[in-house]
């Protein structure tokens, strides 16, 4: 069985030979690292570790040019629209025909970015930025409305145009929009002013049979789950989160298994030592895998500080409680 048919058989609630094992996202300066502990220098960590490929789509959807100012007007907003061209070529990545080609004979996972989230949408790389999308909610929010709807069309433009030529296995919504307290508007505001825009894109998916909607969210986005999933998202995917205020056990027995799951695994533990690492795993991985709809992952990116000893120890850990879906090595839990 392949990357490919883990995850959809996985995505569908059945049960394949194995969950997939995503990698979990390592720099060259981490590799850099292990290999002054114990990493040879020409190894590839494919070839130590069970690593199931994943590759998503990522199409240009920044406003082209960029603005020198983001607008805080209906004019300024009328003129932003002018930069938003879904058949720009320059959309989509670098050798498209070749990739189509390819990726009509994949054995692995293909995700479709389709949208960023509130806050990326608004320009947001700096407080200042933040400070006046905060406002204009409060100040303007029809404005902000019109703005969400109207990036919400181009971007489903653009994925219309997208799936004409490539079927993918998923589609993946970016949400940064939480703190370690909470999300950062309220679930009220999101609800109107957010999500209610994707539905042109939820649409277009529904269109071309794209049934796995995923939600990709950072640190505490709790209080909005009711509404994202009442809007149409099956997935959710935590990162750099509170396992606590995150926790995939608990959002599971509230949710049920119609909500899959990717992630889980507190990447924080993978700084502490190999007790801890088996008991984040263990509390986690195998109670999930075994109700399904579950791909066990790191929550976050593994950093330099994450020796190479406990990341070997953490991976091959992963490989033997998920070698069998049903059953665990009773020497490791």
């Amino acid at each position: 069985m392949n990357s490919r048919d883990r995850f959809i058989k996985t995505m569908k609630l059945e049960m394949p030979d194995r969950p997939p094992l995503f990698e979990d996202g390592i720099r060259e300066d981490v590799l850099k690292i292990w290999r002054d502990q114990g990493l040879g220098k020409k190894d590839k960590l494919e070839s130590l570790f069970s690593f199931d490929k994943r590759e998503e789509i990522e199409p240009n959807l920044d406003p082209s040019p960029m603005p020198s100012h983001w607008p805080k007007t209906n004019a300024g907003l009328k003129n932003l629209c002018k930069r938003f061209d879904p058949d720009d070529p320059k959309r989509l990545p670098d050798d498209w025909e070749c990739k189509v080609h390819e990726w009509k004979t994949r054995d692995y996972p293909l995700i479709l970015r389709v949208h960023r989230g509130y806050f990326l949408t608004m320009g947001v790389h700096g407080w200042h930025r933040f400070s006046e999308s905060i406002q204009l909610l409060v100040d303007d929010p029809h404005l902000i409305e019109t703005w969400m709807n109207v990036f919400a069309e181009f971007s489903a433009q653009l994925v219309f145009r997208i799936l004409q030529e490539v079927e993918v296995d998923a589609a993946l919504f970016s949400e940064p929009i939480g703190s370690n307290q909470g999300p950062l508007i309220s679930p009220d505001m999101y609800e109107k002013y957010v999500l209610k825009s994707y539905q042109p894109i939820l649409e277009v998916l529904k269109q071309f049979g794209v049934n796995t909607i995923i939600y990709r969210t950072y640190a505490n986005t709790r209080a909005l789950l009711p509404a994202v999933i009442k809007a149409g998202f099956n997935c959710l995917w935590a990162c750099e989160c509170n396992p606590q205020a995150m926790s995939y056990r608990e959002i599971r027995q509230e949710f049920g298994r119609n909500l899959r799951l990717i992630g889980g695994i507190d990447s924080d533990s993978l700084r502490q030592n190999q007790q801890d690492i088996q008991r984040v795993v263990m509390d986690v991985v195998p109670p999930l895998m075994e109700d399904g709809g579950f791909i066990p992952l790191a929550d976050g990116r593994v950093r330099e500080d994450v020796s190479f000893d406990n990341y070997t120890f953490y991976r091959k850990l992963l490989e033997t409680v998920t070698s069998n879906l049903l059953h665990v090595d009773p020497e490791i839990s």
